[in-house]
């Protein structure tokens, strides 16, 4: 099997052991799990079976979370390299352990009581307990202030109304970290849990984008919620957007994996299909594209080493990880689309992942604080003056 270089700088050379065989555990993991059966379950509109049973048992869920409660207790970089191989495999696959690590998992081990994490987390990172996360509303994204979903004080309970949208994994989770305002107009953060009455995950149908999760709504209607289920630990938007920096960190390297798997696609079929009696590789048009190819990822992989060691020493702000997820989507949507040109029209079938990854970070591209808002959280930091909301 042919090797293609996409460590043109070294970085391998920055890596611990560790990290080297943590990525190499997810690779052959996807390799074998993920990359045989993707394309089926794309075309299909179906989640893969055991998914996240399959992720916890290779450490996947939480990893950066404490061997106590049931992570691999990795460092960040390895969190990243984590998503870097799942998203090589698909978006999708990289979006489910994102949520369940960085959505679910770290609010709870960073703003919930001691109970609340010994029940949760080790079920969590096994995989046998789906979480989700539940922000987003039908009219306020980018605005999570305008939230709507509200709870009122009922003694030993409190009783949740509103409704959450484009919620990886509601359909299948079990548990919902659900961000709500009480009387007083302030966030908190609670769990929800599947069968509470009045709740419902309905899911989101004709998708082309993230085609083998489920996507979906929740839907609370006079829902009653143990006071025992409410983080004590945190008060504020600081709550789910803390979350958020965790998720954008992880996407600024999951989807590095999906540009690579394009790159190495690409290279492959330059040198293997011929035209005017030379491989195309040969011609200068495609050696242009795969330079850039090369020199962009490998620019992202710098932002992400860096951004990781950062984050590691708890220096990371949440404006740099924001440059990295905006900068990085974009690099590998740009990859997707123009490495798909090489193939011709064979980049459009199942056999070769670029229309799929395409499709797939066309949701990333958007999720988690979409192109434009990011680059004005840089025009933000630059300036000083707010130029949304």
């Amino acid at each position: 099997m042919m090797h293609i270089n996409t460590d043109y700088f070294q970085i391998d050379d920055l890596l611990t052991e560790e990290h080297k065989l943590v990525r190499q555990s997810v690779r052959d993991f996807v390799n074998q799990e993920i990359k045989p059966v993707i394309d089926q379950h794309a075309h299909e509109h179906t989640d893969i079976p055991g998914l996240m049973q399959k992720l916890g048992a290779i450490g996947a869920l939480g990893p950066y979370i404490p061997e106590k409660y049931g992570g691999a207790g990795l460092d960040q970089i390895s969190y990243g390299l984590i998503m870097q191989e799942l998203e090589a495999g698909d978006s999708a696959v990289r979006s489910s352990a994102s949520v369940q690590s960085s959505l679910v998992m770290f609010p709870i081990h960073q703003y919930a009581s001691e109970e609340q994490k010994m029940k949760w987390l080790p079920k969590l990172a096994s995989g046998e307990l789906i979480g989700c996360f539940g922000l987003t509303e039908p009219n306020h994204g980018s605005n999570p202030a305008g939230m709507e979903t509200k709870f009122v004080d009922k003694g030993d309970h409190v009783v949740l109304n509103g409704a959450k949208m484009w919620i990886t994994n509601s359909p299948i989770a079990d548990i919902a970290v659900v961000w709500a305002k009480d009387e007083a107009g302030d966030v908190r953060g609670m769990v929800v849990e599947r069968g509470m009455e009045g709740f419902s995950a309905p899911e989101t149908h004709n998708k082309w984008s993230l085609r083998a999760s489920k996507t979906g709504e929740l839907v609370f209607e006079n829902v009653k919620v143990p006071k025992e289920n409410i983080f004590p630990n945190i008060k504020g938007l600081k709550g789910p957007l803390s979350c958020l920096n965790s998720a954008r960190y992880g996407i600024s390297w999951g989807v590095i994996g999906a540009a690579i798997d394009c790159y190495e696609t690409a290279v492959k079929y330059s040198l293997e299909r011929t035209q005017f009696g030379k491989p195309i590789g040969a011609f200068q048009l495609q050696q242009k594209k795969l330079a850039e190819f090369l020199t962009e990822i490998t620019k992202a992989q710098l932002l992400c080493w860096r951004l990781g060691t950062l984050k590691n020493e708890d220096k990371a702000s949440p404006q740099q990880i924001s440059m990295a997820k905006r900068n990085n989507v974009k690099m590998a949507i740009d990859i997707a689309r123009e490495s798909r040109q090489i193939l011709g029209g064979m980049g459009i079938v199942g056999d070769y992942p670029m229309m799929r990854h395409a499709a797939n970070l066309e949701s990333v591209i958007t999720y988690e604080g979409t192109h434009d808002v990011h680059l004005l959280i840089t025009g933000m930091d630059i300036t000083g003056i707010n130029a949304f909301g």
